[in-house]
């Protein structure tokens, strides 16, 4: 069994090497798979958009998935499964649902409360090594998930709240989701959102970010720009992103994770 394993631990400290060992312990045949633990400090959102866009690219298996910056509080540890097999485990605040949807829906849910599939002292902030790594391992080997805890009405999981465009006729008003590391500026926008007001590659839009206005080129791949263009692409996972062709948008630009971007076909 695969255990795909996703958190905003980073890799100075100890954390994700421990989580990894309570795994094998547990599970001695499991394979883990990082997808990453670079997700910004407690940045739930962050966490779930590339949990649902890594998704697709990781086999069948048990995905462990901890940004919880609610940890020690009330808020519940989940395992659930989606529609099509797939298990994820991790805290009830938003962060599993999006990938869960992609996967067809949550099919059930139940909350970690048997202490049978805990470390024997649990941490009040550390449960992602004493809670969630030896549910995902334990599950791993085979443990039904109605054995960790009560079920849970999949109506009651905490969701984000992710913005919706607003398309007009000719006029986009969109948000910041995300930058990655090279500056690129991903929207919740998908390629369809453009189609809609008749943005192909290779025409001219016009974008406003914090009342500055800017010409964007609407491409397929960097290549299609010189040197120092703004373009607007639908990128490796088909969201539609702001780049600079060799540059770094997100600092040029100023823009932070929330912000509004409006979108206008240039005649």
């Amino acid at each position: 069994m695969v255990v795909t394993f996703l958190t905003d631990f980073g890799l100075t400290d100890d954390f994700v090497g421990v989580c990894r060992g309570v795994i094998r312990c547990i599970a001695p045949d499991a394979e883990v798979i990082d997808i990453t633990h670079g997700i910004r400090a407690q940045d739930v959102l962050q966490g779930a958009l590339v949990l649902a866009n890594t998704l697709p690219y990781m086999p069948d298996g048990v995905t462990l998935a901890v940004v919880d910056p609610g940890v020690g509080t009330g808020r519940r540890a989940l395992a659930l499964r989606s529609r099509r097999g797939h298990v994820f485990v991790g805290p009830d605040n938003g962060l599993l649902l999006p990938a869960a949807d992609r996967a067809g829906g949550v099919d059930i849910a139940h909350e970690l409360t048997n202490q049978d599939f805990m470390l024997e002292h649990v941490s009040r902030t550390f449960h992602a090594r004493d809670v969630f790594a030896p549910a995902a391992a334990h599950i791993a080997t085979g443990v039904d998930l109605a054995q960790l805890g009560p079920p849970l009405d999949p109506e009651t999981l905490v969701r984000l709240d992710i913005a919706e465009p607003e398309v007009g006729p000719a006029r986009i008003r969109a948000t910041v989701l995300a930058i990655d590391r090279f500056g690129n500026v991903q929207l919740n926008l998908g390629r369809e959102h453009l189609d809609m007001v008749g943005l192909e590659p290779g025409l001219h839009a016009e974008i406003e970010l914090r009342l500055d206005r800017y010409f964007v080129l609407v491409a397929r791949t960097f290549a299609d720009a010189r040197p120092g263009d703004i373009v607007l692409y639908e990128d490796s996972y088909r969201n539609i992103s702001i780049a600079i062709n060799g540059g770094n948008a997100a600092v040029m630009f100023g823009v932070r994770v929330g912000q509004e971007v409006k979108i206008r076909v240039v005649s």
